[in-house]
């Protein structure tokens, strides 16, 4: 149920059902004698039929097993049967509302059972085993579960991708394809953790979308690891922290410095956000990276004269600071003496570049090869006062801890 897409991976899981998770009852009756008559028709005393139940009783345990319950299971969820002290004799798992079998496998040794493929959507199946232990007595169980409908159906997205290496500001972001309702529940079925023992919380940046991150940013060199256990879905996906790398744009100076673990590498002169269009200032960051991208102003509603403010083709080293549209590129189509002196651009940071982008010497190819997925961007001193919003790209950074942690579900 798990595949791989751009920027992320795709999930399965069940919405509605989530929010009353049960645990599996299971019912059923061993074989064994439990009552009887004496010599002379006389009843038993009660001690006498606890001794002979316990004479009579099999060894034999049978445990009959759903990943997610009694109700809401998913349709790859393993559902099994297995046994202690003793070996499975018979197993059946029906469709209640035709009575068709379900096909099975013993496993060699007799004491595991399970369904050979997927079950069907919003079915109820009845599941009996029996069992034998060492002195050949005999012992049963039953069941009944059922598997989730369609309309509980949700799909989720999951990034950064399974082995992958991301800077230090990259959140883990699951987005949801309809509103989730008992976000609790879905909340605790996704374990984030690092290698770095940096303490990592959830937070619903909307009701579609679930973040982790830790109070800071990520430790270089960890590993994060993120356990899903969601009906339908059983994944762990781990991803490394790279180097640390922060770059921090300043709007008045109109200069870009790159820190790296800690140490200045390089500054850059850049031009931002005119007045008419600053810069947001906030922590951003890297979440897309393009050789070369066109750019038109119609996309983020920006019109002149009923035509686009721009329309710009094929706009090299180009890499996604927002979702709504701001960008740290090359810039082929400014004259030199702008870098560094004016702010000229819509709201995206330029850095200095030549059309093609083929001149590896300018600071817009330099900064894009020395650049990953999760890098954080900081923007300061823009004529922007508001500080960009949490959920406008990976702009998680810019909400405080205590109102992070608050807006988990299940903290």
């Amino acid at each position: 149920m798990i595949t791989v897409r751009k920027r992320g991976t795709g999930l399965v899981a069940a919405a509605g059902a989530l929010g009353g998770v049960l645990a599996l009852t299971v019912g059923g009756t061993s074989h064994a004698a439990t009552s009887g008559n004496g010599v002379g028709g006389h009843p038993k005393s009660q001690g006498q039929v606890d001794q002979a139940a316990a004479q009579d009783a099999s060894d034999a345990r049978i445990r009959i097993r759903s990943g997610q319950g009694a109700y809401g299971v998913g349709v790859d969820d393993p559902v099994e049967v297995t046994v202690s002290n003793g070996t499975l004799t018979n197993v059946t798992m029906t469709a209640v509302a035709t009575g068709a079998e379900i096909p099975g496998t013993l496993s060699a040794d007799g004491t595991s059972w399970r369904p050979n493929g997927p079950l069907e959507r919003a079915t109820e199946y009845q599941i009996a085993a029996q069992a034998e232990d060492a002195q050949g007595r005999s012992a049963g169980e039953s069941a009944s579960i059922t598997t989730v409908s369609p309309a509980d159906g949700f799909i989720g997205h999951l990034s950064p991708q399974d082995g992958s290496t991301v800077g230090v500001g990259m959140p883990v972001t699951v987005t949801f394809d309809q509103a989730i309702r008992h976000k609790a529940a879905v909340e605790s079925e996704i374990r984030v953790s690092s290698s770095s023992g940096q303490r990592v919380v959830g937070h619903w940046l909307n009701d579609g979308r679930l973040d982790f991150r830790p109070r800071n940013y990520w430790q270089p060199g960890s590993t994060v690891t993120v356990r899903l256990n969601v009906h339908g879905v059983r994944k762990t996906v781990t991803f490394k922290i790279g180097r640390s790398q922060i770059s921090t744009v300043d709007a008045r100076t109109k200069t870009m410095t790159v820190v790296r673990d800690g140490k200045a590498i390089r500054t850059i002169p850049i031009s931002s956000g005119s007045p008419e269009h600053p810069t947001y200032n906030g922590r951003m960051v890297i979440s897309e990276k393009f050789g070369h991208t066109d750019m038109n102003g119609s996309t983020v509603g920006l019109m002149k004269d009923g035509k686009p403010a721009y329309d710009i083709k094929d706009v090299p080293h180009a890499m996604r600071l927002t979702s709504s549209g701001t960008f740290i590129h090359g810039n082929y189509w400014a004259a030199g003496p702008v870098f560094g002196n004016v702010n000229t651009s819509h709201g995206c940071v330029g850095l200095k570049d030549v059309k093609g982008g083929g001149d590896g010497r300018l600071p817009a190819a330099w900064f894009f090869d020395n650049s990953m997925i999760g890098d954080v961007v900081i923007v300061k001193n823009s004529e922007d006062k508001a500080t960009l919003a949490p959920d406008n790209g990976l702009s998680d950074w810019n909400m405080p801890w205590s109102e992070w942690v608050a807006g988990s579900a299940t903290h």
